[in-house]
């Protein structure tokens, strides 16, 4: 049997007659006696403990395992599916199920043995930051279930690989090496990662190779990721980052236009940092910049032609050659002294020409233009638009004091509000017209240096307030509609044109009532002012002065009576006798307070 090759330290019975037992006669010693001796030769085990025991055999299905008992224990391979490098003669730890079944056979079992060391085991490697290994056993929903000395741990799919894991079931049935990352002792939950073995080893390589890294040092690498800010580029064993602007000298807009996945390209470094092991790299440095090739002889006036790569509110980057720009100003797009935005000129792909306004080798900057392809519109303005020309124009927005204007595109002008109508007070353009509306205009002045034209609009007509002055003469009575009320008075739109104001005290109508808006009256014209266009009208003088004149001297003039009250005060004072000079101390009062 089995059992005696592991048979140690055995001592002979001093009594025991060895010539009897070969005889078949062995009556000084009893069978219990030889039962007894035996049992000593074999290690004391009880059930329900872990001893330790000796692979003695291998196969598929089983592993016999001695542990110095009368017989073997024999336990099935799966148990040992962690271990596949278990090897005849490797000590192992079994646990004791029975000394004996049925059949009188041994029942060990290494699971259990594993089982009751587990959380111990699990526990110092969590610890300790050890490497231990587990067999993958199943797919599970997020990763894999891997049996860890016996206790089945979760590994999840973005534990597996630095790299995303497309295809899971590539890993079921491998034992792999793993770190302990996470233990729930309450629900007794363990978390492994295969991934954190790896980024260890990568974070000790990246260090080395950072360690000797430079500046301006050339490298070969390959394309390992590729995203729409840049290219990450695989140096050996530490990836760098070539940002899309250091791809090429020109405009890029997606990355593929330069460079493919794992294709091998030359880089160099521009800058990195040790202890955020970040590398930035360089592809369009290995070549030379474009600036320097630029053609010598160009100069500022030059006529330049190139595409839109870029365009902002602000203006456009037009490309006259790989990697070599100029940029329009919106105000250099067009003559017009509107505010507008690029888009309105220009958008991205369009093919333009336009003018070198500044040339800066040294700083590599441009600036073009392409309004100056188009004759400036002042130059020539005392010809297309003298003083007393008449033109339509755009109204483009307004102002509190006026309009302004485009007669074309880049040539203004202002409308003041005094300019707009001979006769309206007009409170604000708004009432006049409206934004984009056309409207006539008169050219008043010109200032060509600082780019203004001088409009008026009501100057296309005759100035009303010369026949005014000849219609409405103080005194002159005409007949006129109350068309707004005011607290101050009533403005009073007259029959032969032109409004008038009348204070309240002077719509007092002859009843002693006041008078309403829209009623028509006869009025008389106290003052008028032609420069400050104003008529200051009366009602109550239309009826008050013609009670204190004399019959013989009454009547109805609507023509012009300059200074018409003073012949009244004369004839009343000489058809009265000195008692009667109270009266004309009335009237004379009257006329000097304005009644």
């Amino acid at each position: 049997m089995s059992d005696f090759n592991n048979v140690k330290n055995v001592q002979p019975l001093a009594d025991f007659n060895w010539d009897e037992f070969e005889n078949g006669s062995s009556s000084n010693v009893s069978k219990q006696d030889l039962e007894k001796a035996y049992d000593e030769t074999l290690n004391k085990i009880q059930e329900h403990e872990v001893v330790e025991g000796t692979v003695i055999s291998i196969d598929k299905k089983e592993v016999v395992v001695n542990i110095g008992y009368k017989s073997d224990g024999i336990i099935p391979a799966s148990e040992f599916r962690y271990n596949p490098d278990l090897k005849v003669g490797d000590k192992v730890e079994v646990y004791v199920e029975d000394q004996e079944d049925k059949k009188g056979q041994l029942v060990l079992s290494h699971k259990k043995a594993r089982l009751s060391k587990s959380w111990e085991l699990i526990n110092k490697a969590m610890e300790n930051n050890e490497v231990i290994q587990g067999y993958i056993k199943c797919r599970t929903k997020g990763g894999m279930i891997v049996d860890v000395f016996g206790i089945e741990a979760f590994l999840p799919g973005s534990q597996i690989d630095v790299h995303p894991i497309r295809d899971y079931d590539m890993f079921v049935g491998k034992t792999m090496e793993f770190k302990v990352v996470k233990i729930n002792q309450e629900f007794r939950n363990v978390v492994v990662s295969h991934k954190a073995l790896i980024e260890a080893e990568l974070e000790a390589q990246k260090r080395e190779i950072i360690s000797h890294l430079e500046k301006g040092q050339v490298l070969e690498g390959t394309v390992k990721n590729i995203t729409s800010y840049g290219v990450f580029v695989d140096l050996g064993g530490v990836d760098g980052l070539v940002h899309i602007t250091d791809l090429s000298w020109g405009r890029v807009s997606d990355p593929h236009e330069v460079v493919q996945l794992d294709q091998k390209i030359n880089v160099v470094i521009l800058d990195f940092d040790e202890e955020k092991k970040r590398i930035a790299l360089g592809l369009k440095q290995l070549t030379p910049h474009p600036w320097d090739s630029l053609d010598p002889n160009l100069k500022v006036g030059d006529h330049v032609k190139g595409k839109v790569v870029v365009i902002a509110d602000y203006g456009a980057f037009v490309e006259i050659q790989p990697g070599v720009e100029g940029l329009i100003h919106v105000s250099e797009m067009s003559w017009s002294q509107h505010l507008r935005s690029a888009q309105e000129f220009l958008h991205v792909g369009d093919e333009v020409e336009a003018v070198i306004l500044s040339l800066d080798r040294q700083e590599r900057k441009m600036s073009l233009g392409i309004k100056q392809l188009k004759e400036d519109p002042w130059e020539t303005i005392e010809q297309k638009y003298p003083v007393g020309s008449r033109h339509t124009a755009k109204v483009r927005n307004f102002t509190n004091f006026g309009i302004f204007v485009e007669l074309e595109e880049g040539v203004d002008g202002l409308i003041h509000i005094s300019d707009l109508s001979w006769t309206k007070k007009v409170k604000h353009p708004s009432e006049f017209t409206s934004v984009g509306a056309d409207i006539d205009v008169v050219v008043l002045d010109i200032d060509k240096e600082n780019r203004r034209l001088s409009l008026g609009h009501k100057q296309l007509e005759e100035n009303p307030w010369d026949k005014y002055e000849e219609i409405y003469t103080p005194g002159s009575v005409h007949e006129g509609k109350i068309t707004e009320m005011m607290d101050k008075g009533a403005v009073i739109t007259l029959t032969e044109g032109g409004e008038g104001f009348a204070t309240p005290k002077h719509l007092t109508k002859e009843d002693g009532s006041q008078a309403k808006l829209g009623e028509v009256l006869p009025f008389k014209v106290i003052e008028f002012n032609k420069d400050s266009r104003r008529i200051i009208l009366s009602h109550s003088r239309t009826f008050e002065e013609g009670k204190d004149e004399p019959k013989a001297t009454r009547r109805h003039n609507s023509g012009a009576r300059k200074a018409q009250d003073t012949p009244v005060i004369n004839n009343v004072a000489a058809g009265t006798s000195l008692g009667d000079l109270d009266v004309l101390a009335k009237l004379k009062a009257d006329l000097e307070n304005g009644k």
